[in-house]
């Protein structure tokens, strides 16, 4: 549903502004979590390492939101429901020194951790509101 991205809400993703990744726990209760985030044209990704509680909650349940916000004007925002379509390991390292050029001005990511294996989550946008972004 990249048709409901318009161009505004697309650029939210594309500049360095942090999103809110919502999952759902096994109990059924939200867990959020704020996070860098990407857009790669058809899907939202973001990056996180296996053993934390976001890759557990999406592999049991995909469905998730996403919140953003203008870090410049937090009243311009947009808020997508999707499903995580694709979990993957494939070019994750070079993703998350992506983002930190993009979140940091720095070429490497400063965080990792020995033996962390990072993965990129691929979300699929079903639902898109926004204000200010549109």
């Amino acid at each position: 549903m990249t048709d409901q991205m318009l161009e505004g809400v697309k650029k939210l993703f594309e500049e360095a502004n942090i999103g809110h990744l919502a999952t759902v726990m096994p109990d059924g209760s939200p867990q959020v979590t704020p996070m860098w985030v990407d857009f790669d044209g058809e899907h939202i990704l973001v990056n996180t390492a296996e053993g934390r509680q976001k890759p557990r909650n999406i592999r049991r349940d995909p469905r998730v939101a996403i919140s953003i916000t203008r870090k410049e004007s937090p009243y311009t925002y947009a808020q997508v429901r999707g499903r995580v379509v694709e979990v993957t390991r494939e070019g994750a390292e070079e993703h998350i020194d992506r983002l930190a050029k993009k979140y940091l001005g720095r070429d490497k990511y400063p965080w990792r951790q020995p033996g962390e294996r990072r993965i990129i989550v691929k979300i699929a946008p079903e639902h898109v509101s926004s204000m200010g972004a549109g």
